[in-house]
């Protein structure tokens, strides 16, 4: 966008606009598109400049470890987005959460998370935080009374993603708020199932939301990258930190893909509902499925939470089949000709896998079974394909059972 000054501008702005423009201001070059700057470092005009860089005293940019202007481009565009005042680009979704648990946790400090979060979670709070003393509870993500019993005088956080994955279970945000802040908490949301378009936790109560941009935001499965967003003291400060020491650092390139990906967020999140609401249809009247979890159907039990805290119910589903085998789900999975068995979501090729022995296949049994995640359970990330050529897809593999 044109000026100098843009906040004032970018604050009466509507979401689409925010998306295809935020962030962004053209070199002396005057191109339209967003330029790339794969460069590793800077030149400064002195001696003296160098060191006011360095030093703090003058803004600009160091080294692309932690400034770069295709990355900053991302973060100001996402964090308008999310209706954050500082977002932290980083390699990875897991180095999104690993980035905040090392900014914001201490030797002593203690965790209450979801039992329903993504595997690699799990492993790293498990194996990898305990290891510095910091120690983690799991708990049902619904209950709330389960919530407050887990608090413990030293607990710094409460984590959770909503929806969950693989269930699609729903949190209220609003309660968890209040109840992190009554206890000096900070709560932690993963919104990667919904991105903004669909969900801002932050107007919410939430003081940190988590993303894997890896997922919707690119949309089209091209690279791999997170995000950190908050307030300037708490992401701008300790996470930042982190980053720019430890340095799992967003690359350019993937800035500018996942740059591209934003412009068309909206769109594509509002086909990924529209399809994953007719296939949870579909697969709710089928005779070999014991039970489909997707928020936008009536009986889901989060379906009038979902539908107060989002603006749809999101492109993720699940199903188990009567037959709870591992070897009947395999047998559903292996006779799919269209969609990608892969454990990826957030593509606009729809992706189909056996979370408990892929995405959650690290998790110990008993704790997966705690979390619902049996072996007759199917995730489908529904993708932008015609629908009916889904459900065809999808009734090969049932039609063997």
């Amino acid at each position: 966008m044109n000026g100098d000054d843009l906040s004032a501008f970018e604050a009466e702005l509507g979401f689409d606009t925010l998306a295809i423009r935020a962030g962004y201001q053209r070199t002396h070059e005057a191109e339209h598109d967003e330029a790339i700057f794969p460069t590793s470092s800077y030149v400064y005009n002195s001696a003296a400049q160098a060191a006011a860089r360095f030093s703090g005293d003058e803004p600009g940019n160091i080294y692309s470890r932690f400034t770069n202007p295709t990355v900053r481009t991302f973060e100001q565009r996402l964090a308008a987005l999310e209706g954050a005042e500082r977002c932290v680009a980083t390699a990875s979704g897991m180095a999104a959460i690993m980035s905040t648990c090392l900014g914001l946790l201490k030797t002593g400090d203690h965790i209450v998370s979801s039992r329903s979060i993504f595997g690699s979670t799990v492993v790293l709070f498990n194996n990898y935080m305990a290891r510095f003393g910091v120690q983690t509870s799991y708990v049902d993500l619904t209950d709330l009374s389960a919530w407050e019993a887990a608090i413990q005088d030293n607990t710094r956080i409460l984590f959770l993603e909503t929806p969950s994955n693989p269930l699609v279970e729903i949190a209220d945000i609003q309660q968890l708020a209040d109840l992190a802040h009554q206890h000096d908490c900070l709560l932690v949301v993963d919104n990667c199932l919904c991105t903004p378009a669909l969900q801002k936790p932050l107007a919410m109560g939430a003081d940190v939301v988590i993303h894997s941009a890896t997922k919707y935001i690119d949309g089209q499965g091209r690279g791999i990258g997170g995000a950190v967003l908050g307030s300037n003291d708490l992401v701008g400060g300790e996470v930042y930190g982190v980053l720019r020491t430890t340095g799992p650092t967003m690359s350019p390139f993937n800035a500018w893909i996942f740059l591209k990906g934003l412009e068309t967020l909206n769109l594509r999140m509002k086909a990924h509902c529209d399809n994953a609401m007719q296939l949870a249809q579909w697969l709710d009247q089928h005779p070999a499925i014991g039970k489909v979890h997707y928020p936008g159907l009536a009986d889901h039990p989060g379906h009038q939470l979902a539908a107060s805290q989002q603006s749809a119910f999101g492109g993720l589903l699940s199903f188990e089949l009567k037959n709870k085998s591992r070897e009947k789900a395999w047998q559903v999975v292996d006779h799919t000709r269209l969609l990608s068995i892969t454990a990826n979501l957030g593509d606009v090729k729809s992706t189909i896998t056996h979370p408990a022995t892929t995405t959650h296949g690290r998790v110990p049994v008993e704790d997966r079974e705690k979390a619902g995640i049996s072996d007759g359970l199917l995730r489908i990330a529904v993708g932008l394909e015609t629908i009916e050529d889904i459900q065809n897809d999808l009734q090969r593999g049932l039609a063997t059972l």
